[in-house]
């Protein structure tokens, strides 16, 4: 048995299984601002449950993680595939993770030499 559930973005289907268990939920729709601030909450929980993973749970976390982006992606407007374009060309252009370097520090960039004022 878990404990209540307050305050939190909900997948579409949880209140039905709640009612299903025999409880009744107290719902509310959120209205579009709401809903954005909600969604990057959901992000960051979910962030932290894939961080505490391990083994077989990772798998689950991941899609967890996966489908809040893309209930962002759509309420920003997006498409799905206008965020995997974006991510190749990152990737193209920066380089993605598989080499796993890790930066421990960099000198500061030289400033750019400015022309001397015209008159």
């Amino acid at each position: 048995m878990t404990g209540p559930l307050t305050g939190k973005l909900v997948r579409d289907r949880i209140p039905d299984t709640i009612r299903e268990s025999g409880r009744e939920p107290v719902v509310r729709r959120l209205d579009a601002e709401e809903f954005r601030p909600a969604l990057l909450a959901k992000l960051a929980e979910e962030s932290a449950e894939l961080a505490a993973a391990a083994g077989p749970d990772v798998l689950g976390e991941l899609a967890d993680v996966l489908e809040v982006l893309r209930a962002l992606t759509e309420d920003s407007g997006l498409a799905w595939a206008e965020v995997e374009d974006q991510a190749r060309g990152k990737a193209r252009e920066r380089g993605a993770f598989r080499e796993r370097w890790f930066l421990e520090s960099a000198p500061p960039e030289e400033p750019e030499p400015q022309e001397p004022a015209s008159e």
